[in-house]
C-alpha cells in the first residue's frame, strides 16, 4: 500500500522551522534567515518515494498580529492545523514554553499524531534539555519529544523516519515529479526579499514586498523583471543606496542564487516603487498571494 500525507510545520517565530523544512524535503524551498518572521506564506515541499509521498508545510511563525499583512500570516499557520496528518511543533531551547498559549491550546487537543521538536540543542546541554523535555511533557502530553539540531542534520534522520512510520495509507495527492505547490515565480520573489533580509537593518525588512513582473524562460536562460515594494520614499532610498550601490549589492546576490536555484544563466532587473498601504491593504495583500483559506 503506498503512504501519503501532509507534515505540518508550525511555532514560533524564529525557532528554526524553515532550516528544518529544507533538511526534511533536501530543496532550498524556504528561506531561513536569523531573523525572525521570514516566513511570510505557507510553502509546501514534496519528498517522493516510489511507495510514498511526504507532503511538508512550512508556516509563519505565530504572533499576535499587528497589521492586515500579520493576520493573514496567523491565518496560514492556522490553516495548517485544519489538514494535518502529522503536526511538527517546533521550539527550541531559549524560547518560554508557554509563549502563545492559545495556539499551543489547540496544538495540544488536536487528535492526530504530534511531534514536539526542540531545536538548537547544540546551543545548550543535556541537563538543560532535559529539563525542556519534561516542561513541554507537561504542556503537551499527547505529543512525542524529540531534541534535534536542524542546522547541523543532528537528529533530522530519526525524525523523518518516525514521520515515515506514522503516515497514513494513501495515494499520492501531487504528481510524482512535482517538489512544491509554489509556482517558479513565487521563489524569485522569495529569493529577492531573502536577500533584502539579510543585507538591510531596523524595519527595512519587514516594509518589504516583491513582485515578479515578468518572467522569460528559454531553454539556456530566464530573464526576470522584479519590483521591489516599499511603504515610504525614505525607504525606497535606502533600498537603492548612494549611486544606486545598495540596490546593485542585493540584484548581485539574488541573481547568483537564482542561478543555482533555476540552474540556467539568469537576467535580473530589479525596479523599486513605494506602496504605502501593502502592508494593510487587503486588495494588495491578495496581490502579493496572501489568500489563506
Amino acid at each position: 500500500m503506498h503512504k501519503a500525507g501532509f507534515v505540518n510545520i508550525v511555532g514560533n517565530p524564529n525557532v528554526g522551522k524553515s532550516t528544518l523544512m529544507n533538511q526534511l524535503v533536501g530543496e532550498r524551498i524556504s528561506i531561513a534567515t536569523f531573523k525572525a518572521q521570514t516566513t511570510r506564506h505557507r510553502i509546501m515541499g514534496i519528498v517522493n518515494t516510489d511507495d510514498m509521498q511526504i507532503v511538508f508545510s512550512d508556516t509563519p511563525g505565530v504572533l499576535k498580529p499587528n497589521y492586515k499583512m500579520q493576520e493573514y500570516m496567523l491565518a496560514f499557520s492556522e490553516s495548517a492545523l485544519a489538514d494535518a496528518d502529522i503536526l511538527l511543533y517546533v521550539t527550541d531551547v531559549v524560547e518560554d514554553p508557554e509563549k502563545n498559549a492559545d495556539f499551543l491550546e489547540k496544538v495540544r487537543t488536536m487528535t492526530i499524531p504530534v511531534i514536539l521538536v526542540i531545536n538548537k540543542i547544540d546551543a545548550s546541554n543535556q541537563k538543560t534539555v532535559g529539563q525542556l523535555v519534561e516542561k513541554w511533557h507537561a504542556l503537551l502530553p499527547n505529543a512525542e519529544i524529540l531534541p534535534i539540531s536542524a542546522a547541523n542534520k543532528f537528529g533530522v534522520d530519526m525524525l523523518l523516519k518516525r514521520i515515515q512510520e506514522l503516515l497514513p495509507d494513501s495515494p499520492p495527492y501531487f504528481d510524482k515529479d512535482q517538489l512544491t505547490d509554489k509556482p517558479a515565480k513565487f521563489f524569485v520573489s522569495e529569493i529577492i526579499r531573502e536577500k533584502i533580509l539579510l543585507y538591510y537593518d531596523k524595519e527595512i525588512p519587514y516594509s518589504v514586498e516583491v513582485r515578479v513582473e515578468q518572467f522569460k524562460e528559454s531553454a539556456k536562460q530566464i530573464h526576470i523583471n522584479a519590483v521591489i515594494y516599499v511603504e515610504r520614499e525614505s525607504q525606497k532610498g535606502i533600498i537603492i543606496g548612494h549611486q544606486g550601490v545598495a540596490l546593485k549589492k542585493v540584484s548581485t546576490e539574488a541573481r547568483k542564487t537564482l542561478e543555482k536555484f533555476f540552474d540556467k544563466k539568469v537576467y535580473l532587473e530589479t525596479f523599486v516603487k513605494v506602496d504605502k498601504d501593502w502592508r494593510s491593504s487587503q486588495k494588495e495583500l491578495s496581490s502579493f498571494g496572501y489568500n489563506p483559506e
